[in-house]
């Protein structure tokens, strides 16, 4: 069983409340050392007497006094410069430290003061005023003791939350491990289309998940989808939405449907929009939205259907350098209960390319706060056409860190691109 500081803290604390105070008398004086004694000693106070600065300053390095009536005029070390020593010690409790001194002038009163001592009593001291002293001491090394006490409660409790971010941040990684294990092919060829994509979690965990994967022999299907906010839930989010648009038979992937001749087909893209939709609201019923882009392609002949479901516009990026936006907008899903999903068709050319973003690309923005945007996302797509693939995602990534000066991404950032190749099919 693991020792909790604070409750020891506690126990102590309560331990020094029934405990006599330890009382220091140093005075060169046995006189005077022996008439304090005895008065202290009948106020319950356990007294231990030095004769000099310099054997009480011995006495302090092993014992912890709670405190200490010195007189100021001692031969060798007097007793602001025994002061001075003394706090120097820096023991983990305080000792509250009278001076004695026949002094009256206020600027030695304020030397004795700045040297570290807590008060002063001129002598001859009375019998009443050091009574009253000591008890204001005793309020303030009380309320010293109960700062400590609360002090170590605090510091356990920052120690015990570090142990648990520590095992939160262990478990952080793996997710995030587990997340990016979701995106199994960074790049997959399907004989006339190669499909690449990346992703980017801009904190451990994140909401976005892009993907692929075949209908028939010919068709292919690729998807986006960003959760709303970030974290733990989003991810979760992301990982059952993996499960249903990832699987390659008709019971589990949410947009595959058994044709009527025994093969493989697909729900047509608004329809796999519009069952997201009832999905999200009827029967997992949670306080989440995405926004969503599919599509459909025909390998064979470069034929595309697309649903955008609140995701930034989709782009082409033609073999001559051309970039055109697809898409109307369109609601996010989980929204509104029997939202209709609109869809688009395009052809792809030899050479031409797909390119399917998430809002923390488009929406990206530099120390000024501007933007990419769509133009932005046009001219880069447009300076990299070069490059293939996973190449032009990477530049595509690179582009985006240079516009925020190497700055840490504020959202996640995920990006899609099919490249429709003219080589025949496999």
């Amino acid at each position: 069983m693991s020792e909790h500081p604070a409750i020891f803290a506690s126990a102590a604390a309560a331990t020094s409340a029934f405990l006599p105070r330890k009382v220091l008398v140093v005075d060169d004086s046995r006189a005077q050392r022996t008439a304090l004694r005895l008065q202290l000693s009948r106020w319950g106070y356990e007294v231990t007497e030095a004769a000099s600065g310099q054997a009480a300053l011995s006495l302090c390095h092993n014992t912890s006094f709670d405190m200490i009536l010195s007189d100021w005029v001692m031969p060798e070390m007097d007793g602001v410069t025994f002061c001075r020593n003394f706090r120097a010690l820096n023991h983990e409790t305080y000792g509250y430290f009278v001076l004695l001194t026949s002094k009256s002038e206020k600027a030695e009163i304020a030397k004795g003061l700045e040297s570290g001592a807590d008060d002063y009593l001129t002598k001859p001291v009375t019998s009443e005023e050091l009574r009253a002293r000591l008890r204001a001491g005793e309020r303030i090394l009380n309320m010293q003791e109960e700062l400590h006490e609360k002090n170590a409660l605090v510091s356990s409790t920052l120690s015990q939350l570090q142990k648990v971010y520590d095992s939160l941040d262990r478990d952080l990684i793996e997710a995030r491990k587990l997340q990016l294990a979701l995106v199994r092919d960074r790049q997959r060829d399907y004989g006339r289309g190669t499909v690449s994509v990346v992703l980017r979690p801009s904190g451990h965990v994140g909401g976005d998940l892009v993907g692929s994967f075949p209908i028939d022999q010919t068709r292919i299907a690729v998807f986006a989808v960003d959760v709303s906010g970030h974290g733990v839930a989003s991810a979760m989010m992301t990982a059952r939405l993996a499960g249903l648009l990832t699987g390659t038979s008709p019971d589990q992937n949410i947009a595959l449907r058994p044709s009527p001749d025994g093969g493989g087909d697909a729900w047509p893209p608004a329809i796999v929009a519009r069952r997201l939709n009832d999905l999200l609201l009827e029967d997992w019923q949670v306080d989440q939205y995405f926004t969503f882009a599919y599509a459909e392609i025909d390998l064979s002949t470069g034929a595309g259907k697309l649903v955008q479901a609140g995701h930034p516009h989709p782009v082409l990026l033609r073999a001559t350098g051309q970039v055109e936006e697809l898409g109307d907008g369109g609601l996010p899903i989980g929204l509104i209960a029997n939202a209709v999903f609109d869809e688009v068709s395009f052809t792809l050319g030899a050479g031409d390319r797909l390119v399917i973003t998430s809002d923390g690309v488009t929406e990206c923005c530099n120390e000024k706060g501007q933007e990419i945007g769509q133009d932005g996302l046009a001219k880069i797509l447009q300076s990299n056409a070069k490059m293939m693939g996973l190449d032009l995602l990477e530049a595509l990534v690179w582009d985006l860190q240079t516009h925020r000066a190497g700055a840490e991404f504020d959202d996640d950032v995920s990006a899609l691109m099919v490249d429709f190749s003219p080589k025949p099919m496999l």
